[in-house]
């Protein structure tokens, strides 16, 4: 198997980086916070992490500590690497970061649908985009995490993730808005979901109630930049950071507050 080096271990990178080392592969993993290595084989810094990596994940929270963490270490990716970046950071910094790999060396971009459940239990949905011999050559890692979708060629996989995660957050703001309307006009809440949840915007209701997902609000926020769009993203991001005491708090609990504020 495949020598992985996965850099990242946050909410979502470590129970990745735990599936992807209970399914047999040698894993040397790094974090910009030491520590979190939960057992796992740990470097003392990003460059020592990929040495010898035939494929190295990156999963970190925005374009600059994609850009910062990336500084540490594309100097030393051999030809024959394939860089997997799985974070949600946009079209545009996945090209930043290909426009500085070495000679020889591939750059896939991957990001994820689904929270840390399905992380863990390979359960995630993976946007591919990338040349095709690269995408071919991290299939078998990227399928141990997760369903892998075709996306195009690079960029596509990073864009693709941004219009679906802006729909959904989207979704999530005008489901909160709706609940709290019922609220006002006196309706039980379970009825007025339950009938919500009846209908097209069944998964929406289902993910603005859920209690065992955990999404930051200030990372939905941060999502809603890079997707970039007209008045109702925008609308949606000004409600979130309007509550900046949720900032690490799942998205369901910023649906919560839309319903008490009225």
């Amino acid at each position: 198997m495949e020598k992985i080096a996965f850099l990242g271990l946050g909410r979502m990178g470590l129970p990745m980086a735990r599936r992807l080392a209970s399914t047999g592969h040698s894993l040397t993993v790094w974090n910009r916070t030491p520590g979190k290595a939960d057992g796992l084989p740990e470097a003392a810094d990003p460059a020592a992490a990929v040495r010898g990596a035939g494929v190295v994940i990156t999963m970190l929270s925005d374009p600059a500590a994609l850009a910062a963490v990336a500084a540490g270490f594309t100097a030393e990716l051999a030809p024959g690497t394939v860089w997997v970046d799985m974070s949600s950071v946009g079209p545009a910094a996945v090209a930043e970061a290909r426009a500085q790999l070495p000679d020889g060396v591939g750059l896939v971009d991957a990001p994820v649908l689904g929270s840390v459940g399905p992380a863990a239990s390979g359960g995630l949905t993976v946007l591919a985009g990338g040349e095709p011999a690269d995408v071919e050559r991290v299939r078998p890692v990227l399928a141990q995490l997760g369903t892998v979708v075709d996306c195009g060629g690079p960029g596509s996989g990073a864009a693709l993730k941004v219009v679906a995660i802006g729909a959904i957050i989207g979704g999530v703001g005008v489901v909160a808005e709706a609940l709290a309307v019922a609220d006002s006009l006196g309706l039980p809440g379970e009825l007025t979901a339950g009938v919500l949840a009846a209908g097209p915007l069944g998964g929406l209701v289902g993910r603005a109630r859920a209690v065992d997902a955990d999404f930051p609000v200030r990372l939905a926020a941060k999502d809603l930049a890079l997707a970039g769009g007209g008045p109702v993203f925008a609308a949606v991001r000004e409600r979130l950071l309007a509550h900046p005491e949720l900032a690490e708090q799942d998205l369901a609990r910023w649906v919560d507050a839309v319903r008490a504020a009225g």
